[in-house]
């Protein structure tokens, strides 16, 4: 006989896509007496906690549902439950349950139904607009819709790394934007820097990024990859129009990190406490001349290493005609060093947008990369 969270598993697996929390919510009722099941999910700024049938979203980083998405924890404050929400390291939201059972082993069967929540949210998503939506405390631009779909995600958990990236302005991005897939051998990362204006920005971006993948899939070398979106994009644009990209590969059984740097953003380790800026070969931005020969280099990691790829938005963000920089970049990134890689990439831009004094105006693109060590 089946228990409690092997029928709400069920339950969920057999609901249709726009209704997974009114048919899960019928089931904890049953099986829990939960009377309030509630999910609220991350916006696109990693800024506020949003309500899926759209009502008050929640700010306060004291709040338990700020503290239950930031350490990826139940936390149960008074008879309200919280559970984060996600799969595979990718952060969605939290899961409120109210009132909660006076019972442990239903806490750890809660915090299981919550993460096949996340999964299925994950499975849906591609046919169903009611989460996606549901997400947005503001409309999107056309460009930036397009950047958001070409995301793997914002966020990646392996024994061997932890990786995670944001782009901003989140809601009116037009051509930065990053790529990634990994397999038990190697980890893959494309972090572009975009150039152009608003929907012709994201155009170059998406073929850039559909380039890359497709010479990834193909199983061609590093080098490789730059030079047949190179081609495809001087093809299309004839030199007219170029992007900056930097392409990683990282060998998860050594920590061996193979770099192509088209003229790209800026990488900086983090180690031990201190920040420096990997020094790499300046090639070509992807685009701007026919037929670059392009070149890889080698670097190793360490294990605890932090690497950061930062693109111009960041270090030029300016206010009241004062420069963000590389003295204050370096500064805060230090101080990320206890900080999960997405908490780490959250902060950063919401340092930059307390510099602004509000959103940024130019795009910007921070991603994080912990290397953790060669796993068995």
């Amino acid at each position: 006989m089946s228990g409690p969270e092997d029928r709400a598993r069920r339950t969920l697996a057999a609901a249709p896509a726009d209704l997974l929390l009114d048919r899960l919510a019928a089931e904890l009722e049953r099986s829990y007496g939960i009377t309030r099941t509630e999910l609220y999910q991350v916006d696109y700024r990693l800024a506020v906690l949003l309500p899926l049938d759209g009502g008050e979203g929640i700010t306060g980083p004291g709040h338990p549902a700020w503290r239950c998405f930031d350490h990826q924890e139940p936390i149960v404050s008074e008879d309200t439950g919280w559970f984060p929400v996600g799969m595979r390291g990718e952060r969605r939201g939290v899961l409120r349950l109210t009132p909660m059972p006076d019972d442990p082993a239903a806490l750890r069967e809660l915090d299981a139904i919550a993460t096949a929540l996340g999964h299925e949210l994950a499975a849906v998503t591609p046919t169903t607009d009611a989460y996606v939506t549901a997400r947005r405390d503001r409309r999107l631009t056309l460009a930036a819709e397009i950047q958001w779909e070409l995301l793997p995600g914002r966020s990646r958990l392996r024994p061997s790394f932890r990786l995670a990236g944001q782009l901003e302005p989140a809601y009116a991005v037009r051509g930065d934007s990053f790529d990634w897939s990994d397999d038990s051998r190697r980890l893959w990362l494309a972090v572009i820097n975009g150039s152009g204006e608003g929907v012709e920005a994201s155009m170059l971006t998406s073929l850039a990024i559909h380039a890359l993948r497709n010479a990834r899939r193909a199983e061609l070398a590093l080098a490789d990859q730059a030079a047949l979106t190179d081609q495809a994009i001087y093809a299309m644009h004839r030199g007219e129009q170029h992007l900056s990209a930097l392409l990683l590969e990282l060998h998860l059984a050594s920590g061996t990190m193979t770099v192509v740097d088209a003229g790209s953003p800026r990488l900086l380790l983090l180690r031990e406490g201190e920040v420096t800026e990997q020094i790499l070969e300046k090639q070509f931005p992807l685009g701007m001349f026919e037929d670059t020969d392009y070149r890889e280099q080698q670097f190793q990691l360490h294990p605890g290493d932090r690497l950061f790829v930062v693109s111009d938005g960041v270090v030029d963000a300016t206010a009241h005609q004062l420069r963000y920089g590389e003295t204050a970049l370096d500064r805060f990134l230090r101080r990320t060093g206890p900080m999960e890689p997405l908490d780490a990439v959250r902060s950063l831009i919401g340092d930059l947008r307390a510099f602004v004094a509000g959103d940024l105006v130019d795009d910007a693109v921070a991603v994080c990369l912990d290397w953790l060590g060669p796993q068995p």
